[in-house]
């Protein structure tokens, strides 16, 4: 879809740029890598695996609520040099459910956000305990840092696809989640980089993928050189090219009709395989759309993971 440049490069702004509520990073426990992570037996620094750095329940009033604690810490990473890296995860507490290999759904964040944004902007653990609370089968939620990378190595040295591969998802392994039942989902930017992680296949347990209100676009200009470091950059990250791959794979995208990224959302979904669940619902590129479709998206990734 040809947009004008003006139109493109405010896109690459927009992400979850909305971002008004403070991260825990003080609460964050010292910086570490993640339990065995590559980094980690590389730099010889503490292996003891990110520590509770909060733990919170949230209730949903007149209901006998499962609990949901939420834990955050950050560690370093190799793929992302002299960036402390934050992570967060939500994880169902319900009574005769037994929490060993509980599966995991991982969230990618958009631009000008960070992991917290799930938790503090959006509420995810209000929305996952009402999904519980409605019998959904219980799953956790896990959050990371992307910095601006859009999902993908660049040219910096910054690489956040090796990053999820070889560093977090074995880390959420080692905290006893199956990631033979593992779901991705995303927003803006977020959304943009789970449905290129998910087209590449590099995640044996992908149980399915969901995006709302996903930044993608089928040709380059210089209106995405934030994005992209070069033409030959979006070219071998092209998600309108992948879209066969994605033929067997669960999927819902999301995105409000009041979107500037809807022609381009609408355009990549037209040529997608297989079913798509979701839709364009009114709303713009907001909080409060993405407040609004969150129940739906969990209630997906709930079905695929059970």
């Amino acid at each position: 879809m040809d947009e004008p440049l003006l139109d493109r490069r405010r896109m690459l702004e927009l992400g979850a740029g909305f971002v008004g509520a403070a991260t825990l990073a003080a609460c964050a426990p010292e910086a570490r890598n993640p339990e065995g992570s590559a980094g980690g037996l590389a730099a010889g620094v503490d292996r003891s695996g990110p520590q509770p750095a909060t733990t919170s329940t949230t209730a949903v009033p007149g209901t006998p609520a499962p609990r949901v604690d939420v834990t955050s810490g950050d560690f370093d990473t190799r793929f992302r040099p002299d960036t402390p890296t934050g992570w967060s995860l939500a994880t169902p507490v319900v009574a005769g459910y037994e929490q060993a290999k509980m599966p995991v759904a991982l969230f990618l964040h958009g631009t000008g956000s960070d992991n917290r944004f799930l938790f503090d902007d959006l509420g995810i653990q209000a929305v996952l305990q009402r999904y519980l609370v409605d019998g959904g089968t219980p799953f956790a939620i896990a959050s990371v840092d992307g910095g601006d990378s859009w999902w993908h190595p660049r040219t910096d040295g910054t690489d956040t696809e090796s990053m999820l591969l070889e560093e977090f998802i074995p880390f959420l392994g080692r905290q006893g989640l199956d990631l033979d039942r593992f779901g991705l989902f995303g927003l803006s930017m977020g959304g943009f980089g789970a449905l290129l992680l998910a087209s590449q296949g590099k995640i044996p347990g992908l149980r399915a993928v969901a995006a709302m209100s996903p930044a993608v676009w089928s040709d380059y200009d210089d209106g995405l050189d934030g994005a992209f470091d070069s033409p030959e950059d979006f070219e071998a990250n092209d998600v309108f090219a992948l879209r066969p791959r994605l033929k067997g794979l669960p999927k819902r995208i999301d995105c409000g009709t009041g979107d500037p990224l809807l022609p381009s959302v609408k355009d990549y979904v037209a040529g997608l395989p297989g079913h798509v669940e979701g839709g364009y619902q009114p709303g713009g590129h907001e909080e409060a759309y993405w407040r609004l479709i969150l129940p739906t998206l969990l209630s997906f990734l709930g079905r695929q993971l059970a």
